[in-house]
Order: structure tokens, then C-alpha cells, then sequence
């Protein structure tokens, strides 16, 4: 081999073929993966087009915590000569020898490695930190692509509720767990893992929906100012709302609750993340007010709801139309002035029905 990369690895077996581990500077991502064949045609390529607008993201995250980031391996495959030199006392370690010549194309993580490049442009001291590289032999076009379907296909997406509830540094999804811990009925009935329930779940509510209808009533910035007016005004919708409250007393069962009434349905908790906002926004007795939704009639068959909640298939509306029109009746039934737009959809709906 002519001149050569050399990387410290350890040497693992998949598929009766042999890989290897290395950690690599950042700083030489880019002479190790150059980014040649970005406009070439999908069929021709081994991975997918670079998405742009993911770059920046990812850069600022990286950027933004300096001391905490943390990124999983990229994988890639050698494509020319290489050469493995095992450890005498150990031969699952060992040196890696890869010809400079040699091609090393990127099977999982060309996003990483671009924001990685970024990040560096803007604090060079990145550059002597590492990345774990996985190395396999490269075996043709149609086995990269292949690598690169299996890589991405079985990895499964975390649910935003999973995702808000370990998630540190995003102040919002912080308060809304404190938020929800704090408060029995919706500590008691939140799952916070799964952003779609089951038929059978125990739980009423997702934490991604709560986190959704906090957005709307206080947005992002600042959140932590904001915990102990979201826990009073949560705690007062779930006082006041009626089939909530027989549920707790044992009036009706959660199949009744599930199937009788919109009560527990993600659209409703949005419209009253609508509702929260005017609280959020006026200097109003907030309990004098909010005490007036104890006699709206949740049913699922209450005329109030028909094209609001309700479709014509009888099935719940979940567009963000519904959430306004669901927190409009809400807001007329306690008192709370809509407007010009809430007005607007009033007129719209008033058409249609």
C-alpha cells in the first residue's frame, strides 16, 4: 500500500465478516469522507441526498452544549486497501491500515459528519475530540445500499413523550413533567412514554400532549417562569371538569369516559391550551372563571360539538380547526371574548352546519 491512514481499532465479527472500531479526530472527517456525489443519481449512490436543512440543527445542538453533547457512531465502508494488524497479546485489537487512495464512503451518519464539519468552522477546539467510526469492508454499491436500508430501516424513532420526558434541557418539557408529577389525576392517568394510546391503555393522556398545549399557552421562552401558573390552571380544568371528576368518584368507568364523551380526547386538552393562553395573557380571577366549564355536557353526542369535535362519520375532527372551534364554545361558555379570527371560524362554522 502506498501512504496510509493508521487508527487503533478493535476488530468484531457480523455476519461471518470481519469490522472494526476506531475513534476518530473530527477534524478529519472531511479528508475522510469528501463530498463527492452528492448530486449524483439515487440509484448511483449508497445513501440519500443530503438534507441541508438538518445541518444547522444539529450544528447548534452540538454548539450549544459544549460540555454535554453526545453523538453515536458513524459507520462507513472501505472501498481500496486496507490492511488489519492485530495486537500480539490481543488479536481483537489492533491497528487499522487504510490506503490513502482507498474511497470511504459514509453508510449511516453523512448528517453528523456535515454538522460535525460545521460546528468546527465556528470552535476549532472541537477538532481534537473523537467520534467512533465503524469500519466494514466495502463489497459493491448494491451491498452499501443494502447497508445503508438495514441501518435505517429498523432503527425506531422515540416517541416525543419518551423524548419530553428525559429530555433536560428543553425548559418547557421540564415544566410539563413537574407539571403533571404535581397533579394526582393527571400523574395518575399520563402515560409518559407512548404518543398513541391503546383501545385497553390506562392511561387517558400522553405527555407529548400536554407538552403541545403548554406550548400554546405560554410558547417557549422563558418556561420555568411559568410552572406554578400551569400547575394552578391544570389543577382547576381538572377540578372543574365534570366527567373527570366521576371518574375519580367512581360515577363512570374509563370505557365510559373513552367511549361516551370527548373529555380525554388530545384535541380538547389543546383547545384548552387555548383557553390557558388568554390566562396566560390577562389579569382575570382565573377560578371564578374557569369554574363555568363544570356544566358544559362533554357527551360525545351533545349538538354543541357537531363539526367541532365531531364529524359528520361521527368520528373525532383532530385538525388544528377543531382545536379552535372546541376552545371557541369553551371560551363563549365561561365568558371569554374570541378573537377576530375565533369570530371568524364562528361565522365559517355557522355555514357548514
Amino acid at each position: 500500500m502506498d501512504y496510509v491512514y493508521r487508527f487503533p481499532v478493535v476488530k468484531g465479527v457480523q455476519a461471518c465478516s470481519d469490522y472494526y472500531i476506531a475513534m476518530v479526530p473530527l477534524k478529519m472527517l472531511e479528508k475522510l469522507f469528501p463530498s463527492d456525489d452528492e448530486f449524483v443519481l439515487p440509484e448511483y449512490r449508497a445513501q440519500r441526498r443530503l438534507n441541508c436543512s438538518r445541518i444547522p440543527v444539529i450544528s447548534k445542538y452540538m454548539l450549544d452544549n459544549r460540555d454535554s453533547y453526545v453523538f453515536s457512531a458513524l459507520a462507513a465502508s472501505i472501498d481500496g486497501e486496507f490492511k488489519y494488524e492485530p495486537n500480539p497479546k490481543n488479536k481483537e485489537t489492533g491497528m487499522l491500515e487504510i490506503s490513502m487512495s482507498s474511497r470511504m464512503l459514509i453508510n449511516d451518519g453523512q448528517h453528523r459528519k456535515s454538522a460535525i464539519l460545521e460546528a468546527i468552522k465556528e470552535d476549532p477546539t472541537l477538532g481534537d475530540e473523537t467520534i467512533s467510526i465503524v469500519f466494514y469492508a466495502d463489497k459493491g454499491l448494491s451491498r452499501s445500499q443494502q447497508m445503508f436500508t438495514d441501518l435505517n430501516k429498523n432503527a425506531v424513532k422515540t416517541s416525543n413523550s419518551i423524548s419530553e420526558l428525559y429530555d433536560s434541557r428543553d425548559n418547557l418539557a421540564v415544566v410539563t413533567r413537574t407539571v403533571v408529577n404535581a397533579i394526582d389525576f393527571y400523574n395518575t392517568y399520563t402515560d409518559k412514554e407512548k404518543d398513541i394510546l391503546g383501545k385497553y391503555s390506562s392511561s387517558l393522556f400522553t405527555l407529548n400532549t400536554f407538552y403541545s398545549a403548554n406550548k400554546t399557552i405560554i410558547g417557549r421562552s422563558n418556561a420555568e417562569e411559568y410552572g406554578d401558573f400551569l400547575v394552578q390552571y391544570w389543577s382547576l380544568v381538572a377540578k372543574y371538569m365534570r366527567p373527570w371528576v366521576e371518574l375519580q368518584n367512581r360515577e363512570i368507568t374509563k370505557v365510559d369516559l373513552r367511549e361516551n364523551y370527548i373529555a380525554t380526547q388530545s384535541i380538547v386538552i389543546q383547545a384548552f391550551g387555548r383557553v390557558g393562553n388568554y390566562f396566560c395573557l390577562s389579569d382575570v380571577d382565573m377560578e371564578e372563571t374557569l369554574k363555568k366549564i363544570e356544566t358544559i355536557n362533554w357527551s360525545r353526542n351533545a349538538a354543541c360539538w357537531k363539526m367541532r369535535a365531531i364529524g359528520k362519520n361521527g368520528r373525532i375532527i383532530t385538525n388544528k380547526k377543531a382545536g379552535m372551534l372546541i376552545a371557541n364554545y369553551i371560551k363563549q361558555h365561561i365568558g371569554i371574548p374570541l378573537s377576530q379570527e375565533e369570530l371568524q371560524a364562528e361565522k365559517d362554522l355557522e355555514m357548514i352546519i
